[in-house]
């Protein structure tokens, strides 16, 4: 079996300005926080990426707090039970971003229509709401067997997904456990899969949710979710999340990164 595993640096290094970029995990569970660290303390400064994010939260916050996101295509970002992501709302509001706006059927049809190789998937979904005037690359189409008004949701592209695992093994299958969210679909999704994982075996056995061939590169990183949980290993960090939002109101979330990355 091929070697995959590599350092944080040298992962960092597949991603380059103006990717597309898809960050694993769901809300505040399981996302790649330790992989963000190492992003931002890449020099030059990547930026210009479009996260492409089933639902986004603090590690994407910090990554728009610190100037490397252009535009945002997600049907979540938020802090959950802890509100609003403040970078996000602050970026939104002064314009320094794009949002693309999504939702869970755009977001899962559009994944889906990219894996099966065709253009878009059509749905029910949006017909008779506004969303369709705030998309208008999303087209209503005419079912021809039953002449309904059909959405068809476009087809996504990543270039690089970045999912945290609890284990992987160092040919790239790795197991997720629990909420799954969309990460198998991104997995196959991407050009360039980097999984990075509480521990690393050399063989992976029992159950695997994400298959070496996917996986472009594996990186061991301990902790690597938290302040977001990975259970059954740690919970949510909900000191540090109250932290961050009290850094960020105050205005000292440039002292909040270095500690950050320090």
């Amino acid at each position: 079996m091929e070697d995959k595993q590599i350092s944080a640096a040298n992962a960092v290094k597949l991603i380059t300005s103006g990717n597309i970029v898809a960050l694993g995990g769901v809300t505040l569970y399981r996302r790649p926080v330790g992989f963000v660290r190492a992003l931002l303390r890449h020099k030059p400064r990547i930026t210009d990426l479009t996260l492409l994010n089933f639902t986004a939260g603090y590690e994407s916050d910090l990554l728009i707090g610190a100037g490397c996101v252009s535009q945002v295509r997600s049907c979540y970002f938020g802090l959950e039970i802890f509100g609003f992501a403040p970078k996000f709302t602050e970026a939104v509001q002064n314009g320094a971003i794009t949002v693309i706006e999504e939702s869970e059927a755009s977001l899962a049809l559009g994944i889906r229509a990219a894996l099966h190789g065709v253009g878009a998937l059509p749905s029910h979904a949006w017909q008779g709401t506004d969303m369709l005037n705030l998309r208008t690359d999303v087209k209503t189409i005419v079912d021809p067997y039953t002449g309904e008004a059909l959405t068809a949701f476009p087809s996504l592209s990543c270039d690089v997904a970045v999912i945290h695992a609890l284990v992987a093994d160092r040919s790239g299958n790795a197991r997720l456990n629990g909420n799954l969210g969309v990460d198998r679909e991104l997995s196959a999704l991407a050009k360039t899969v980097i999984v990075t994982a509480e521990s690393i075996v050399d063989h992976l056995t029992g159950p695997v949710d994400l298959i070496a061939p996917l996986v472009t590169a594996v990186v061991d990183m301990p902790y690597g979710a938290w302040p977001t949980s990975c259970y059954p290993s740690y919970p949510i960090g909900g000191g540090e999340l109250l932290r961050y939002i009290d850094a960020c109101n105050s205005g000292t979330f440039d002292e909040y990164c270095a500690e950050f990355l320090d």
